[in-house]
This record gives C-alpha cells, sequence and structure tokens, in this order.
C-alpha cells in the first residue's frame, strides 16, 4: 500500500504541477478557453471573469501538486485534488457527449487533447485521488503547520507573480503557432498526403412553389424552369488542419495584403490590437508613434485590428490600419497591443507593450538583424 501512496503522490503531483505551470505560463490562453466555454453554455456573463477563473485554477493546481508530491500540506492538497476531479470529472464526461469546444485546454496549449482523452485522463487520475484520500489519515507531517503554511504561501505568491510576468512580457514559453522563428507560410500548408475538410454541398431550388433539394450530381442545371433558392455545405469528415488557417489581413478598402506582408524581403511591423477600445490608450500613442518613426526610416508598419471601421477611424491617423480575425490576433501575440517583427514571412520578434523597444531602438534592432 505503501508503494501505491507513493506511486499516487508521484503521478499526482507531477500532472497538477505540470498543468498548473502550462497554464501560468499563458494565462489568457486559459481565460479565452473559459471564455469558450461560457459562450457554449450561454453564460456570457462570465465571460469578464475569464483571467480571474484562470488564474484560480492554475493556483489552485499548482499548489495542490506540490502539497501532494513534497508532503507540505498533504491533507489540504489532497482535499484540493478530490473537490477538483469530483467537478470536472462529470463535467469532462459531458464535453465529451456534447463537444461544444474540441479542445478542453487542460494543458493549454502545451498539449491539446480531445474531450474524450481528457474524460480518460480524468478517470485515470481519480483513482490515484480516490486512493490518497482514503489514506489521508495516514500522512504524517514532517514540519510544523505554521512552516508549512509559510512554504505554501511564499510558494503560491511566487507562482502568482510568475503569472503576472507571462501576463505582462507575453509567456516565456510560446507554445502558439506565430512563435519567434517561425516561417508562417510553411504553418498554412496541409502536407502531402493528408486530408482536407470534407464537405457536402446541397442546393436548394423553387419550381412551382414546390422547393427540392439536389445535390452536385443531379442539380438543375441550365434548366430555367428551377429557380435558384439557397446552398448549404455541410462538414462530414474533419480533415488535417494546419496550425496557421486563418491568418488574412485585408485593408480597410477590403483588399488582401496577406501575400503581400508575407512575401516582403524588407522588414516589417505589425502592431496587434484585437480591440482598439480595449487597449490603454497611452501604449496605442506609443505604438502609433513608434509607427510613425518607422515609415519615417521606410520600414513597413501595420496596425492589425479586429475592430471595426467606425472604431478605427478615431485613431487613423495616416498609418496603415487592417482588419484581421480576433480569434487570430490572440493566437498571434496575447497583450493588447502586441508586435511581431516578420521578414520574408518569419517571425524575427515578438514583444508586448510593456517591453516595445522606443522609437530609435527598433531602428538599431532592424539595423542589426539586416547585418546577420
Amino acid at each position: 500500500m505503501r508503494i501505491l501512496i507513493l506511486l499516487g503522490r508521484i503521478i499526482i503531483g507531477i500532472v497538477f504541477i505540470f498543468s498548473g505551470t502550462v497554464k501560468a505560463i499563458d494565462p489568457l490562453g486559459t481565460a479565452y478557453k473559459f471564455q469558450d466555454y461560457f459562450t457554449a453554455f450561454n453564460l456570457d456573463f462570465l465571460k469578464n471573469f475569464g483571467l480571474l477563473f484562470a488564474l484560480v485554477l492554475c493556483t489552485c493546481e499548482f499548489i495542490a501538486g506540490i502539497s501532494i508530491l513534497f508532503n507540505i500540506r498533504q491533507k489540504t492538497g489532497i482535499w484540493i485534488v478530490l473537490i477538483m476531479m469530483i467537478i470536472f470529472t462529470p463535467l469532462t464526461f459531458v464535453l465529451a457527449l456534447t463537444n461544444p469546444v474540441t479542445d478542453c485546454g487542460c494543458f493549454g496549449d502545451a498539449i491539446h487533447l480531445t474531450n474524450w482523452q481528457t474524460f480518460a485522463k480524468n478517470i485515470i487520475l481519480l483513482i490515484p485521488a480516490v486512493v490518497l484520500f482514503t489514506r489521508r489519515k495516514e500522512i504524517e507531517p514532517v514540519r510544523s503547520s505554521t512552516k508549512e503554511w509559510i512554504i505554501i504561501s511564499i510558494t503560491g505568491l511566487f507562482f502568482l507573480s510568475f503569472a503576472a510576468y507571462n501576463l505582462r512580457y507575453l509567456p516565456v514559453i510560446d507554445f502558439l503557432p506565430y512563435k519567434t522563428g517561425t516561417f508562417i507560410p510553411d504553418k498554412m500548408i496541409i502536407p502531402e498526403g493528408r486530408p482536407p475538410d470534407k464537405y457536402e454541398t446541397t442546393f436548394i431550388y423553387e419550381k412551382e412553389g414546390v422547393k427540392k433539394v439536389f445535390s452536385l450530381e443531379n442539380y438543375p442545371e441550365g434548366d430555367s424552369t428551377w429557380k435558384f433558392v439557397d446552398q448549404q455545405s455541410v462538414l462530414v469528415s474533419k480533415g488535417y488542419e494546419p496550425p496557421i488557417h486563418d491568418f488574412f489581413i485585408t485593408t480597410l478598402n477590403n483588399e488582401d495584403i496577406t501575400d503581400q506582408i508575407l512575401s516582403s524581403k524588407d522588414f516589417i511591423v505589425l502592431m496587434i490590437s484585437k480591440r482598439l477600445s480595449e487597449a490603454d490608450p497611452e501604449e496605442l500613442l506609443k505604438g502609433f508613434e513608434v509607427g510613425h518613426h518607422c515609415q519615417k526610416n521606410q520600414i513597413g508598419f501595420y496596425v492589425l485590428t479586429a475592430s471595426g471601421a467606425e472604431e478605427i477611424n478615431n485613431y487613423n491617423d495616416s498609418l496603415v490600419f487592417c482588419q484581421v480575425d480576433e480569434i487570430t490576433l490572440k493566437t498571434i501575440v496575447r497583450t493588447n497591443p502586441g508586435y511581431i517583427l516578420l521578414k520574408e514571412g518569419t517571425v524575427k520578434a515578438k514583444w508586448s507593450w510593456a517591453n516595445f523597444p522606443e522609437q530609435d531602438e527598433i531602428i538599431e534592432i532592424i539595423t542589426r538583424e539586416h547585418s546577420n
């Protein structure tokens, strides 16, 4: 039994420490996942609390893992783990049945699991969790209660500081497809032999007041007695989806300049603000000033946003504003605003608003990159 308890401590401890850590590396990613779930279950009133829930969840996971693995307030850690397993195991079963969000997000963007895989993982973890709970009275503390609470408190503060750092300065480990060094066009290709999505397309035509559904094989092409009403495409089977599949940049005049930006042999700075109204006005102004400085030095500078044209007009002052899908912008960079430096489709550098270089510094960085 002692071996089973030790094995259970190791498994639970490592899994929960890892799960909490990857969420703390990218707290906004976890917050976005919470928001996806809130939307799927019509709980939109909770969306503003997504980040709070993300921080609470990852902190509880990390503290519980540390507690159980290193026998620091281990009984408390076991209670936390059991409560979380009781909540999330049936929840993940419901998610597996309904599939409102395809990726559970339990390991952030570090490891992607389907909802059924997540449910299976929880069933497996439930076994050592129950073993530890039933044998919790046999646990002997190795430190005084005061020392244990001090260690846990310091660990919690350190962990929250780590999460706050990642929120401010971008994740210390970038699990996203736009990380530094990525050649974006390569991530947009479906490899040879991988199946694409398969859709079944049907057409609805009307004749003498009667509507009929046709397939691609038998629709009344050239028969003027039938009047076209509607077309529907249904996903039959999910194929391979490249890591980057929704990177499209359009100007306010609806001109697609994606290829132009990705093929440019010159350095290009992209300022990314998913919603201009949600960003700090002072940080936006700083970015715009750098943008003007880049333009004066013949460096391409584009502002990418999902904001509407009316909102963009409030900020438009000779910079090039472009519209991009909001989810894509959230995936490119986690801060608002954030910045990436591109050359020939390769991400050369990424910054948050907190560590974006000053006007002269960005020129120096680009000059240095040129020389390399």
